[in-house]
Parts: structure tokens; sequence; C-alpha cells
């Protein structure tokens, strides 16, 4: 017997078009598409078109890198770089991320070096960089966490009197964990400042959306919660940016959270280890590069006159020295202590812990003695 349950679902009512400013061919849309939001400046359009070159050009290096075995892992970002580029560029140097596995390119986008982004999918650290430098907690691996982490900040700034404003990036699938039901639902009874970004790239590893949810869209479910919600052209940077701007200022005037969905596709593999053929079609991919997020404003901003030459040229050469440095970082062999590992476990070893640390030290005393002789 089957323990397949489910049967075919007959869709009773089509999800909207996406919110955008910009469409796929480069031009600016009528009122009826832009949901009441505006157009950012193209000073502000060319910075992000700027940080989105450098973006894809860091990532298409590191999954090189990872393919010559250079790194244990890495969940590319490409087609994805206008939600997450502009998640970023709303938040004040005061906010917090709270980024997933997945966020490489707003980690860069807001500062971190390569080498340091790098040290955990090279297996030398958890996390490379310093969290309060930067803002940025550590990326999470486990779906949903944190976004309850999130909200916690958000709420102790709340209570603290504080403007501090915390953004959590989260995927489709990590919607369907438990701990994004609560993270929402915490945040809108606590009115907490938060913004809750989804990245819906159509696909949790294998599963298509439509086999976690039947809702139209996953922003419906703001209203559940008693949020906004936004459904967003995750393509189009411009409205990204818009949308994200708005429920940031939303959240820090005291106004509580805002659910935003960024519909866009995962280009590549969900990591190096994946094989996607064996789950979607090649030309539904074809269809989504023929949306791509830079080439899409790249247009825009050359029909406007606001992208020139030299611009480009200037944000290639940009683009290139961070590809080379993240080259020459991966070629500086890691220095590894073992006993790091029992460094930030507690605040006060046990002595399980402390004779555990000491077996090892022993052991390594004596391979060193070994390798000597």
């Amino acid at each position: 017997m089957s323990l397949n349950v489910e049967s075919t679902r007959i869709p009773t009512v089509l999800a909207p078009p996406p919110l955008r400013l910009i469409d796929d061919a480069g031009h600016a849309v009528d009122d009826s598409q832009t949901g009441g939001f505006e157009l950012p400046s193209h000073e502000t359009l060319l910075s992000l078109y700027r940080q989105m070159v450098i973006a894809r050009r860091f990532d298409v290096q590191v999954t090189a890198l990872t393919r010559q075995g250079r790194l244990a892992t890495y969940p590319s970002a490409l087609g994805q770089e206008a939600c997450e580029i502009a998640a970023v560029a709303c938040l004040d140097g005061g906010d917090w991320l709270f980024p997933t596995y997945r966020d490489s390119i707003a980690l860069l986008t807001r500062g971190v070096k390569p080498e340091n982004i790098l040290a955990s999918f090279r297996g030398d650290w958890h996390s490379g960089y310093d969290y309060h430098e930067h803002r940025i907690a550590p990326q999470a691996t486990p779906l949903a966490t944190q976004a309850l982490h999130a909200v916690g900040l958000a709420t102790a700034a709340k209570l603290k009197r504080d403007s501090t404003v915390a953004l959590t990036l989260l995927g489709d699938g990590a919607t369907s964990e438990g701990d994004a039901h609560e993270a929402f639902n915490f945040a809108a009874v606590w009115q907490a400042p938060v913004v809750f970004l989804v990245q819906n790239n159509q696909f949790a590893i294998s599963v298509p959306l439509d086999k976690q949810m039947a809702c139209r869209t996953i922003a419906d479910k703001a209203i559940g919660y008693g949020m906004p919600g936004y459904f967003v052209d995750g393509n189009d940077v411009a409205a990204m940016f818009a949308v994200t701007s708005a429920a940031v200022d939303h959240a820090r005037s005291g106004k509580g959270p805002t659910l935003i969905e960024g519909l866009t596709y995962r280009i590549e593999a969900h990591t190096n280890s994946d094989d996607p053929s064996r789950y979607r079609n090649a030309a539904d991919v074809d269809v989504w590069r023929g949306r791509d997020p830079i080439e899409r404003l790249e247009k825009f901003l050359v029909s406007e006159g606001a992208l020139s030459e030299a611009d480009r040229a200037s944000i290639t050469e940009e683009a290139e020295d961070v590809a080379a440095a993240t080259r020459a970082c991966m070629t500086v062999k890691a220095v590894v202590d073992p006993l790091e590992l029992f460094d930030h476990v507690y605040a006060n070893p046990r002595p399980a812990l402390a004779e555990q640390r000491a077996a090892l030290a022993e052991e390594l005393a004596d391979d060193e003695m070994s390798a000597e002789r």
C-alpha cells in the first residue's frame, strides 16, 4: 500500500503578480504594478548594481574554488543577488543581519573579508568573523533557527529603547519549519522591530514550493500573524530595495515586523554535492536566466544614461580584484589548533571536558614527537 497521501491539488485562486518597479526587459513599469512604491534614485541603483556585480563575481569564484577541492562545500546564491544586496543596503551600521548558509554575498556586501566568510566552508572555524564588529549573526545551517534569534535581539532592542532593527534572511523551505512560525508569531505579538525577508527560490533542496504549502504566496501568511506582507519580484533589486527600506523604517518607528517574500530562483545546484537535474527541468533554469537581476538593472541604467562604459569598466575591475583576493586567501594554509575545540564550550570547563582536552593534548604531543623522529 502506498504511503503517499497526496492528491492532485486544484488551485482555486492564482497567485497575484509580484510587486515590481523594473520589468524583465529593463523598463520601468506602470503604476499598476508598483504597489505605491517609487523607484530609488539613479545614484542608489548604481550603487546596488555595483554591489551585485561584485557579489556575483565573488560567488562564481568561490564556486570554482569549491569544484577545485579548496572548500568542503559552498551554497551558491547565483541569481538571488537582488534579494541579498537590497537587504544589506537597507540596514544602518547599528542594525543586525541574521543570515543563512546561502547568504555569503550579503556578508561580503556588509564588509566581511572573503577569508573570514569562507573559514567555515573550508572547515577552519564554525564562523570566521567578529559578530559584533559587523553586526552579523553566524550563518545558520539549521533552517529558521536564526529567525527566533533575530526576534530575540529585536525585542531586547525595543526594551532598551534603542533604534536597532534586525533583518533575517530565510529560504522558502525554512518557512515550513516550526521555528519560523514561532518567530513570526512572537514578533507580531511583541511588535518586535524585525524584518523577515524570505528568498523564495522555489526549491527546498529538491522539494518544490507546491509540495510544501497550498497558499497562493508565502507573503499571504503574514495576515495570519497580524503583520504586513509583501510579495515582490525578487529579481528586481529596485523593488526589493524600496519595499525592504519601507519595512526597516516601519520597524524602526515602532510599528512592528514585516514579512517580505522575494520571488527568485536558485540558478546553481543546492550545493556542490547536489544534482539538480534529478528534480527540475533545465528549460526552467533557462527561463530564469533570462530574468537575471544584474542584466535587468544594467539595461535600465543604460537606458537612463546612468551607467557609462567607464562605470562598467571600473566596477568590473573592482569585482576582479575581489575575485583575486578570494583566490589568494585560499592559497594560504590555515593554522588550526585542535585544542580550540574546547575553548568555547563552557564558561567554566567541566571536569569531563578538561580530561578530554588533556587526552587530546597528550595525543597531539605524541604525534609531534613521532614526526620529529
